[in-house]
């Protein structure tokens, strides 16, 4: 029984799940190593619209697996550099995986599960959901996670988490950025079918692009050569196939091509 279960529907609608239930989704360096794989791959499919993230059974994520920390703890410095790039590699994937991502959390997101949310470009979570940055704790640091944390959370809020390791609900995750909507548990589902609906009404192209776009933006000085390319970036896609049936479509008032009808879905 493999730890990670991969679907797409019809739509284009790619859903992984960590399937370690009993183990509250923990993951190891295969886990790790399946999710690093999955994500490049459906980023690279032309058929894949959005890429939906859940967890099987109580938790979302409980972060890194006990047997695979125990195990870690007896490596040398060479081998816990190696393993940690393994996860680092998985976490940039997710991150810059050029589809639109959505990390649907119920339960308990702890430790590396709060990676995983943060690199989502968009994170619902059920109004129950706990998380938890309790590295320091086990005299850890959220080192591998830190970039994208902080990038979700802000410095501010992650001086706090990351020191006290004390657990935060779904409302303080939204108040700190880490989750954009947090909603009843039995509407969870609901919530993200209505994202995935808005999701598929814009350019899959022009979604990488802006997704990119957003990379190449932040916390960049405004200066010329970042005015010339974003300007170079609009006439590029403006000239594009899908820029042109986009604004097509928005003039003869009409769905773009790319836009399924409701009941393909």
């Amino acid at each position: 029984m493999t730890d990670v279960l991969a679907t797409v529907d019809q739509a284009g609608t790619a859903t992984v799940t960590l399937h370690r239930p009993a183990l509250h989704n923990a993951f190891n360096e295969g886990v790790i190593a399946e999710l690093t794989q999955l994500f490049d791959q459906l980023g690279r499919d032309p058929d894949v619209r959005v890429i939906l993230l859940k967890g099987n059974g109580p938790s979302f994520s409980a972060g890194a697996d006990l047997d695979w920390m125990r195990r870690m703890a007896g490596y040398t410095r060479d081998q816990n550099h190696a393993d940690a790039l393994g996860l680092a590699t998985m976490l940039r994937t997710l991150n810059r995986c050029p589809k639109p991502t959505i990390a649907v959390v119920h339960g308990a997101a702890f430790g590396g599960g709060v990676g995983l949310v943060a690199c989502c470009d968009i994170a619902v979570a059920a109004e129950s959901a706990t998380f938890c940055l309790s590295e320091v704790k086990l005299g850890l640091i959220p080192a591998t996670i830190g970039p994208y944390v902080v990038a979700a959370m802000g410095e501010r809020a992650c001086r706090r988490y990351f020191l006290t390791a004390e657990r935060f609900s779904a409302a303080e995750a939204q108040a700190a950025g880490l989750v954009h909507q947090v909603v009843p548990a039995e509407q969870l589902n609901e919530a993200v079918a209505t994202l995935v609906k808005r999701l598929g009404e814009g350019g899959p192209v022009a979604q990488a692009a802006a997704k990119q776009l957003v990379f190449d933006c932040a916390n960049q000085p405004v200066t010329d050569a970042l005015i010339s390319d974003t300007a170079e970036r609009i006439a590029r896609i403006r000239a594009s196939d899908e820029g042109r049936e986009g604004v097509s479509a928005f003039l003869e008032k009409r769905k773009a091509a790319w836009v399924q009808p409701a009941g393909d879905k």
